[in-house]
């Protein structure tokens, strides 16, 4: 019963042809055009496939299809933005960063994680986050001792550990020149007043 409702290969080529020449005279991307006749190509195999119960091989075609349609969507954010960072790479970059703040981070590890290289990556991370790799990482583990000075009682020199800094002095160096205040004066002039007095009781 499902054989009868089946594409034929030849069937997909002549329908997606059809679809893709009215495309076509709208659209001047040759590009643009074989792509989207690729992944049109590789679900109208996935259907037939599904259809006559082949389902490894429908599970394969889509999986191409999806790969086609990444592929495009990824060139097609890179090229959107102009002097910076593509938004999956911005993505990318500020979750690995979070995800490592307590160990060294180096924007060699950040250009590779997408796919660039160093000097091209710091341009681009600049025009994209306003600032270097280095200042943007430093800010985000002071960001993040703030926290942990706030919700925790750990010792300022584990905060420090925590953050990724080389020990409590390059800590309260750091954290000094960006707040005016060095963490423990920091911590006492904002920590909440209850758990003040609980750490004092």
């Amino acid at each position: 019963m499902y054989q009868q409702n089946a594409f034929s290969s030849v069937e997909s080529s002549e329908a997606i042809g059809a679809l893709m020449s009215s495309y076509g005279a709208q659209r001047d991307s040759s590009s643009t055009v074989v792509q989207l006749q690729s992944v049109v190509g590789e679900l109208l195999v996935a259907v037939n496939s599904a259809l006559s119960d082949k389902r490894d091989s429908a599970r394969q075609s889509l999986n191409r299809a999806a790969q086609l349609l990444q592929t495009k969507e990824e060139s097609r954010q890179a090229a959107a933005v102009k002097g910076g960072l593509a938004p999956w790479q911005a993505r990318k970059v500020a979750s690995h960063v979070e995800a490592n703040l307590d160990k060294p981070i180096r924007s060699s590890d950040l250009a590779d994680a997408v796919r660039l290289t160093p000097c091209h990556f710091s341009r681009v991370f600049r025009a994209s986050f306003g600032e270097s790799p280095l200042r943007y990482v430093t800010k985000r583990r002071l960001e993040r001792a703030k926290r942990l000075m706030l919700s925790t009682d750990s010792p300022l020199s584990q905060i420090a550990f925590d953050c990724g800094f080389a020990d409590q002095a390059h800590f309260s160096r750091l954290f000094r020149r960006a707040a005016g205040d060095t963490p423990r004066e920091w911590r006492r002039t904002y920590i909440d007043p209850q758990r003040r007095i609980a750490a004092n009781a």
